[in-house]
């Protein structure tokens, strides 16, 4: 690491040269083949999979995304309306990848509501949703408008005119970075040192994300990735500059040179950030074990977001250090070094206080942290997981306002219409097929049965259904399932025809479903990474558990969060989010994401921790000097993350809201919590016991050091 530092510093043109010339061509690239971003993902086996298989070889015309223009009459009746209806209508089915459009007209009273107010038109185009670019659907939805008027309301329904209302972008992203901005300026009285961290960030994930639009034309990466990626990007980001710049600085002020304070920060602060930033990455891929095919992009996106910031804190910030030389002090501290010369080691500071108050307290503190963390922690026991449908969208856009007047028009759960679809093979399997159509009619949660419809081939049959209920509520889970478990058998206990229950709504029930069972082997693949990967670098057993403990505490009361937030509605007007279940993938991408960045905050306390303990050999002084140390560092981090993922919340893409306001609260519990608590007091409580590892695995296990034993670089 030293000989790293020395070459940046000395050479320290040359590498800001290779980083400017790495950013311009990746972003060239990037501009010159464009982006293929895709919410594409497969349910091998599932139910509502073979549903969607045969639906797509009996019906291809259909097989594509199923979308509504929906007509509501201001004044009078649809049908006076009929002439502007018929026009959109034979106009829209011609445009290119659109394959039918059915008017209300010919749907007869199934189109059209019972008070005649409202209609819809149905929109089958010729591809998947993820499939159509944005000119495709918006010329469908420019046609549409044409019939607007005084008397008669046009608006857009379904997946693909979802796409045109989902934020390109995360406006609030703007004030997360003006609140980063002063929390440095607060934490470092320099605005050059203010800089470093922030420019460095920012130029990483420029490079981070031209790279990611880069990757997604060879992996299946969802629409959502980029924004996640800039998100975890600039809190990790602007995280480990931060811990370097501020040994660097704490160097300087020590009275060390500038190459040798440069040297020492990557020497020691810098070897917890290169092991930060691989623990990120690990805890990323491991979303790679689940073998779901949505997530291995986003898993790879991110890991690649986190190795380019990370190195980049590694090599073009001390080359930048380089050039500030003693401006990343403030004036105050270069007049204080020059007429008092270098500060002591250990420095009476509030958090010097904090750390004596902490090692004389700590069992009391232990159990008030618990008992915080688990009043975070309770909402969690009743997530619900699913999928939010188009009724959570922002009251303003024109799938909101589509789905309430469909609900309104037919019912809520006509926006989650059901797809029972059967092979056909013989008149058995017709009969079957027919007999299921009838017994549905007037069950329990079932507002309406279409007819049934057969393919031109013959060979597949599909029946809709209405369900009473929402798309995203409950109850439509459980009809989901006794259609399956119930009525289906019931049907087929002699002819044995292969019947399934497809559409959007059953495709994120059976999603739920997996992500449910994987989701145990997922934390026990990377708590046990995490766990191996700490007792490499601290030699020790109890570290490691300790770890693994604050990891999944802090993820409860993310959890927690989420729930009274996105499922509760406690806040959710004041960033624009209706209620509705936690989408389905959110925890698994959310658990890793914290247990690498809960990691980051246990590698740079303990980090420092070890290294007292290495060089005083007394456990309690260990701690109190760790603690003292990094506390004003973690705290200005953990407000730094703090800012940059709430600013997320606010950009009108639920998803996104969820993962800035979960990952928002798990820094905010894991920093002032956890680590500014918990683990010092269980540390102390612990004692020596903390650095104990048996002589048999001491023998095992690789030597690996994440921190030097010494200030000083030589």
């Amino acid at each position: 690491m030293k000989a790293l530092a020395r070459f940046c510093f000395r050479r320290r043109w040359i590498v800001l040269a290779v980083w400017v010339i790495l950013f311009l061509g990746i972003n060239i690239a990037a501009q010159t083949f464009g982006s293929a971003f895709a919410n594409s993902f497969s349910l091998p086996g599932t139910n509502s999979t073979h549903a969607e298989s045969l639906l797509s070889s009996g019906f291809k015309g259909k097989s594509g995304d199923i979308d509504q223009i929906v007509f509501h009459a201001r004044s009078g009746t649809i049908a006076s309306h009929r002439a502007q209806i018929e026009s959109v209508v034979a106009k829209a089915g011609k445009l290119p990848n659109v394959a039918q459009v059915v008017s209300p007209f010919l749907g007869g009273s199934l189109q059209i509501s019972k008070d005649g107010k409202i209609a819809y038109a149905v929109v089958y185009f010729a591809k998947p949703a993820f499939k159509l670019k944005d000119s495709q659907i918006r010329a469908v939805e420019t046609v549409g408008k044409t019939a607007q008027s005084s008397s008669l309301d046009v608006e857009f329904g379904g997946n693909a005119f979802g796409q045109l209302d989902a934020p390109k972008g995360s406006p609030g992203e703007v004030f997360g970075l003006i609140a980063t901005a002063i929390v440095l300026v607060l934490a470092f009285g320099s605005f050059f040192a203010m800089l470093l961290p922030l420019g460095v960030a920012l130029f990483a994930l420029g490079i981070a994300s031209a790279a990611t639009t880069l990757l997604s034309h060879g992996f299946n990466i969802a629409q959502f990735a980029p924004i996640l990626g800039s998100l975890i990007g600039l809190g990790v980001g602007i995280d480990y500059a931060l811990f370097i710049v501020t040994r660097s600085r704490q160097g300087l002020k020590r009275g060390l040179s500038v190459e040798d304070s440069i040297i020492t920060a990557i020497n020691t602060s810098g070897r917890a950030v290169l092991f930060a930033g691989l623990t990120v990455c690990i805890a990323l891929l491991g979303m790679l074990v689940l073998r779901l095919s949505f997530l291995n992009g986003v898993a790879i996106a991110s890991s690649l977001t986190v190795l380019i910031t990370m190195f980049a804190s590694l090599t073009l910030l001390p080359a930048l250090l380089g050039f500030q030389k003693l401006h990343a002090l403030s004036r105050k501290e270069r007049r204080a070094l020059k007429a008092h010369g270098p500060e002591p080691l250990v420095v009476a500071t509030g958090w010097q206080r904090w750390a004596d108050f902490v090692s004389r307290r700590p069992r009391i503190l232990s159990l008030a942290a618990l008992i915080i963390i688990v009043m975070m922690a309770v909402p969690f026991f009743s997530l619900h997981l699913g999928s939010s449908d188009q009724g959570s969208n922002p009251t303003s856009t024109t799938t909101r306002q589509a789905y309430d007047l469909l609900a309104t028009g037919f019912g809520p759960g006509f926006n989650g219409p059901l797809q029972v679809v059967g092979a056909i093979h013989n008149a058995n399997d017709r009969s079957a097929m027919a007999t299921l159509q009838q017994s549905l009619q007037g069950k329990p949660d079932v507002a309406a049965v279409a007819p049934l419809q057969l393919s031109a081939n013959g060979k597949v049959a599909v029946i809709y259904v209405v369900p009473k209920s929402s798309p995203q509520d409950t109850k439509t889970e459980d009809l989901i399932n006794t259609i399956r478990n119930t009525y289906v058998p019931a049907a087929t206990s002699t002819s044995h025809t292969g019947i399934f229950v497809g559409g959007i709504t059953a495709i994120f029930a059976d999603f739920a479903t997996i992500f449910l069972a994987k989701i145990p082997l997922f934390i026990g693949v990377i708590v046990l990474l995490g766990c191996l990967l700490l007792m490499v670098a601290f030699r020790s057993i109890v570290i490691p558990l300790t770890a693994a403990a604050m990891n999944l505490f802090a993820a409860g009361a993310s959890f927690g969060l989420v729930v009274a937030v996105f499922q509760w509605g406690w806040g959710s007007s004041l960033i624009g989010a209706g209620t509705g279940p936690v989408e389905s993938f959110l925890p698994v991408i959310m658990i890793a994401i914290l247990f690498g960045l809960s990691m980051d905050y246990q590698v740079f306390l303990v980090s420092r921790m070890h290294e007292e303990w290495l060089n005083t050999g007394s456990n309690a002084e260990a701690i109190n000097r760790g603690q003292a140390n990094t506390g004003r560092v973690i705290s200005a981090a953990a407000l730094v993350m703090i800012c940059v993922f709430s600013s997320f919340s606010f950009g009108g893409q639920r998803v996104i809201a969820e993962f800035g306001i979960g990952l928002g609260g798990a820094v905010l519990m894991d920093a002032f919590i956890l680590r500014t608590v918990l683990v010092p007091a269980l540390m102390h409580f612990f004692g020596d016991a903390n650095w104990w590892m048996p002589k048999w695995l001491e023998r095992v296990i690789p030597h690996v050091a994440v921190e030097a034993t010494e200030d000083v670089a030589v």
